[in-house]
């Protein structure tokens, strides 16, 4: 049984982990500071759920107090690291700056501190694929630069690569990035798409829908995230004999470092998206027009034939399974 460190372990993506780890027999040691950027009762529920495990273990706390990461680590023996925990919102970031440096860089750090002190096996951690940026070649693959950042947010997920990479250069820890690409499913965040076009249509609410709906989005499963994450979790990065310091690829390095991408590798279009939603409920959707958003892509589309080389990450769930899934677990909810 092996001992992973799960942070955001009340967040959408971080229940979904933390109960396929627990499933097969894993200990989990769930880390979250429970904040309110959105509805702590729907995080409350998540929680009530993953403590039914006898071998689930909570801990309440913030990723910027370095002494209670220590106290935890000293006495679990902990194996390995899933850090899910940061702030999220593309777009919250404009509002917010502070809690992103926090969270996503302050936060971060601490991690990268307590899984060099105490022989951790491989930490695994969120980023996005918002790193690509001003990027616009599609698929977007990990071997292409990303260094033209939209926003603050997609700033610090980049930062997050480059501090990652420092600790597994200096003291070989084995640090594995995960870029996610649109995640949706049931007990999703109520200020993703997903679930303010459902709620808007079940209460006879228009939607506003950017870019006047020109919009493609790789979106992805939770579950299959989720079986991504444990895959990658247990195959721990290594150096690679394809790394050229003339030539370095920003993926792979001679230390124990790789990126990845995790996505559904099939775009959507977002209108499609809402008449999924649409028949799931047999509603029919307001909806107005807006123009882009500042900090949006029209695009995206992952390439994730190097995630399904490494670990064999082929996700499974179509767009109509996987809303279908949402507004079942919406209307029980």
């Amino acid at each position: 049984m092996a001992r992973i460190f799960l942070t955001g372990v009340a967040g959408f993506i971080g229940f979904h982990l933390a109960s396929k780890l627990l499933n097969q027999g894993e200990q989990v040691i769930g880390f979250d500071n429970l904040n309110d950027y959105y509805d702590v009762n729907l995080k409350k529920q998540r929680l009530s759920i993953l403590k039914e495990n006898k071998n689930f273990v909570f801990y309440q706390n913030n990723l910027e107090n370095l002494n209670i990461l220590n106290e935890i680590f000293k006495n679990k023996d902990i194996d390995y690291v899933v850090n899910l925990a940061a702030q999220a919102g593309v777009r919250y970031s404009l509002e917010n700056p502070a809690a992103f440096v926090q969270s996503n860089l302050v936060g971060f750090a601490n991690i990268l501190e307590v899984c060099r002190h105490h022989a951790v096996k491989h930490l695994v951690y969120a980023s996005t694929s918002s790193v690509y940026g001003l990027n616009q070649g599609v698929p977007f693959s990990e071997k292409t630069p990303v260094n033209h950042p939209m926003t603050l947010y997609s700033a610090t997920k980049k930062s997050n690569e480059m501090m990652a990479h420092a600790y597994s250069h200096l003291f070989r820890l084995p640090t594995t990035g995960l870029r996610f690409f649109t995640v949706y499913g049931p007990w999703g965040r109520p200020d993703m798409a997903l679930f303010i076009f459902t709620d808007a249509i079940v209460k006879g609410l228009p939607i506003n829908v950017f870019n006047h709906g020109n919009m493609i989005r790789d979106f992805t499963y939770v579950d299959d995230i989720a079986e991504g994450i444990k895959l990658t979790l247990f195959k721990p990065a290594e150096p690679s004999l394809e790394f050229s310091p003339l030539y370095p690829r920003p993926d792979i390095s001679s230390a124990p470092y790789r990126i990845f991408n995790i996505g559904n590798q099939k775009p959507v279009q977002l209108m499609d998206y809402i008449r999924a939603i649409e028949k799931n409920l047999k509603l029919t959707a307001k909806i107005k027009y807006m123009p882009m958003q500042d900090g949006d892509v029209p695009i995206t589309q992952s390439d994730t034939s190097a995630l399904k080389d490494w670990v064999g990450y082929i996700p499974q769930t179509t767009i109509e399974e996987g809303v279908k899934n949402f507004v079942e677990w919406y209307q029980k909810r």
